[in-house]
């Protein structure tokens, strides 16, 4: 059989897994959601367990905090989408009156403009549209909360026999297949390190827009987190709608202070931050991060978006475990001089067919 012909053959069932995934979404993004929910409370059931806690104490506590959460946030977005509509024509007034004074400076400069058109550009509206988009989008999964909850419930009653359960099922039942340990290993570091990284950017972004008086600084903070998911991109979505609503509510300076806030935040957590606790080697390039948030986008709708990179990195966890694998995380990673130490590019396995002298063989078996 041809290396052609096995191309096309892969290819084909590459497509065909796609379709089949995108045609499942709606029973795959709740359990998406539920092994993602379930990762980030393991290390907490795994802190209780040690202390002395019984297990089943330990899930019912974790899942009444889940359902408070989620209670909290379907509140959240409800009260903020209310109270908006009620402001709106006070936002627009407000608008309305900055910008009549530079249309008048503007003129001045034989530069008129029409203070409506920029007002239908710059829609008070459109702060809030972004927000309970997002929001409302992953909101919008909570419908099957009941699933949702089960799943996360049975996925920590089993967490600690996952992992061999997972070394049988391979066909390694003395456990010396160390790759598989460290893949499980990597991946729950990644996404619990990332969300209590999310978690203080929403914090902090929280607490300086309440303290400058901008209106629904609970929401924007929870935006913050949702977002921080998304890497570079994510930050810009979750300015956007802060930005311009200060920008109506207190005007142009607050509006530069406000982006200001948004870049200094992130470039501390992600440049300080982040690498100190997750290391450099689990950094993607920009171009796959915007690619991904395109194809989990498409593939499993707005909860696909906001996990995108969660899900790109387990990919490329899973494809440095194994080395003739390792070719197409060095593809995904952003800086070939940040790799991982684990992984060498000069001992990668090139796919079929690629001549490369500086890579070498696999050895044969």
């Amino acid at each position: 059989m041809s290396s052609t012909f096995k191309t096309m053959v892969l290819l084909a069932a590459i497509v065909i897994v796609l379709a089949g995934i995108k045609a499942a979404s709606v029973v795959l993004v709740p359990f998406c959601l539920s092994v993602f929910i379930a990762i980030i409370c393991n290390p907490i059931l795994s802190a209780l367990v040690k202390r002395n806690v019984p297990k089943g104490v330990a899930i019912t506590s974790i899942i009444v905090i889940v359902v408070l959460a989620g209670m909290w946030l379907t509140n959240l977005v409800g009260k903020a989408v209310n109270d908006f509509s009620s402001q709106l024509p006070l936002y627009q007034q407000q608008l309305g009156a900055q910008f009549s004074g530079i249309a008048q400076q503007l003129a001045q400069y034989n530069l008129p403009i029409s203070v409506n058109q920029v007002i239908e550009y710059f829609d008070p509206g459109a702060a809030m549209g972004v927000a309970t988009t997002i929001v409302g989008g992953f909101g919008g999964v909570m419908a099957n909360f009941f699933l949702i909850l089960l799943t996360v419930i049975f996925i920590l009653a089993e967490a600690d026999t996952f992992s061999r359960k997972l070394h049988f099922a391979l066909d390694d039942p003395d456990m010396r297949m160390a790759q598989i340990d460290q893949f499980l290993s990597s991946v729950n570091q990644y996404i619990a390190i990332k969300t209590m990284v999310s978690i203080a950017t929403g914090v902090v972004i929280s607490l300086a827009l309440w303290l400058i008086g901008l209106d629904y600084w609970v929401l924007w903070g929870v935006l913050a987190f949702l977002l921080n998911y998304i890497p570079n991109i994510g930050s810009i979505i979750a300015a956007l709608p802060a930005v311009l609503l200060a920008l109506v509510q207190l005007g142009p300076a607050w509006a530069g202070g406000v982006v200001g806030l948004y870049v200094t935040v992130n470039l501390i957590m992600g440049n300080a931050v982040e690498p100190r606790f997750l290391g450099k080697g689990l950094g993607l390039s920009t171009l796959v991060i915007f690619l991904s948030l395109i194809f989990w986008g498409w593939l499993l709708g707005t909860v696909g978006m906001l996990l995108s990179v969660p899900l790109t990195m387990i990919v490329k966890i899973a494809l440095e475990s194994n080395s003739s694998s390792r070719w197409l995380a060095l593809l995904l990673a952003g800086d070939i001089e940040k790799l991982e130490p684990g992984i060498d590019p000069s001992n990668v396995v090139p796919p079929v067919g690629m001549n490369n002298n500086r890579l070498e063989q696999p050895p044969e078996r």
